[in-house]
């Protein structure tokens, strides 16, 4: 007979790829999960996991195995959650992976108030990119991502929270600093600063003003850069354009806040969202988390007619 046991190992194999971290995870030892595992295959006669590969992967009928048995235990927590729910418990573990244009700005919004209100809710926070994110939901790794969407993911569903606009950052002495009206187009220029690959603000600034090159001659050096604060940084100094996200403003300084502009003929927006795997059984937690981000919003944000969002996949 097949227990739970059995499924909460093999997914943890899965999850790390690797029987000593997968044993640890357990605070089992490897011997005891190996046999374990081994009794299972044996038992369904079929083989879960090719062990001749490095590092550890499943075979097809082991991935889909994996597969609804990450279902079944999923949908076991949720036995425990109507329990809490009905007993008005609010604890647990709640590990979060959040987008590097995000975190520095959204965290100290609602983190802090979060944890005062609900503090037996004990929070991992991540900071990694979307892709990330995606693989760490599909394994278990982590319950919940705040994120650009739409993802368009079949596993993975969304909860909008906000929607910001995208603006332009532009060094005092560029042209578009002061030009009366600043339109998307004028923006697919040479000198602008691009965050690195794997940043969906990246390619939301490419879907938006349709910027092919890869190498920008007009730049004084080629950078690749992993956040918004240091293309600022670089751009005050060297020249040059680039976007930032709305909530990149909001608390800027006073100085360099005087460097954002907004265009004045469409608002680019991006849609901020809560994802999390469609089997997730801590509802109540993301809920929670939900609505504690939407009150540390400014009403405007909230807004999604306010402008045309923005793909960035």
């Amino acid at each position: 007979m097949i227990t739970l046991t059995q499924l909460e190992y093999i997914v943890a194999v899965d999850t790390f790829r690797h029987f000593g971290r997968a044993a640890e995870h357990c605070f089992i030892t490897q011997p005891t999960l190996s046999m374990q595992i081994k009794k299972l295959e044996e038992d369904l006669e079929v083989v879960i996991f090719d062990r001749s590969k490095q590092p550890l992967i499943p075979t097809d009928v082991g991935k889909r195995i994996i597969e609804q048995s990450r279902i079944i235990l999923q949908e076991t927590e949720k036995v425990n959650n109507i329990v809490k729910d009905h007993k008005n418990l609010i604890s647990g573990e709640l590990k979060i992976g959040i987008i590097p244009t995000l975190a520095p700005y959204l965290l100290p919004l609602f983190i802090g108030n979060y944890k005062r209100k609900y503090p037996n809710i004990n929070i991992k926070v991540e900071e990694l990119t979307t892709e990330s994110i995606v693989d760490h939901l599909n394994r278990d790794l982590l319950d919940v991502g705040i994120l650009v969407t739409p993802l368009k993911e079949d596993r993975i569903s969304e909860k909008p929270i906000f929607y910001e606009e995208m603006m332009l950052y532009a060094h005092k002495d560029h042209p578009l600093h002061n030009k009366a009206e600043v339109k998307v187009k004028d923006i697919s220029v040479p000198e602008i600063w691009l965050l690195s690959d794997g940043h969906c603000f990246r390619h939301q600034v490419i879907n938006l003003c349709s910027f092919k090159g890869s190498h920008n001659e007009d730049l004084p050096f080629h950078f690749e850069a992993g956040s918004l604060e240091t293309l600022m940084n670089i751009i005050d100094k060297e020249g040059g354009i680039t976007l930032i996200p709305e909530l990149a403003a909001i608390e800027m300084a006073k100085e360099r806040s005087l460097h954002v502009r907004a265009f004045d003929d469409v608002t680019p927006l991006r849609e901020v969202s809560l994802v999390y795997s469609r089997h997730f059984a801590k509802n109540k937690l993301i809920e929670l988390l939900w609505r504690e981000i939407v009150n540390s919003m400014p009403q405007s944000l909230l807004n999604k007619d306010r402008g045309t969002i923005v793909d960035w996949k």
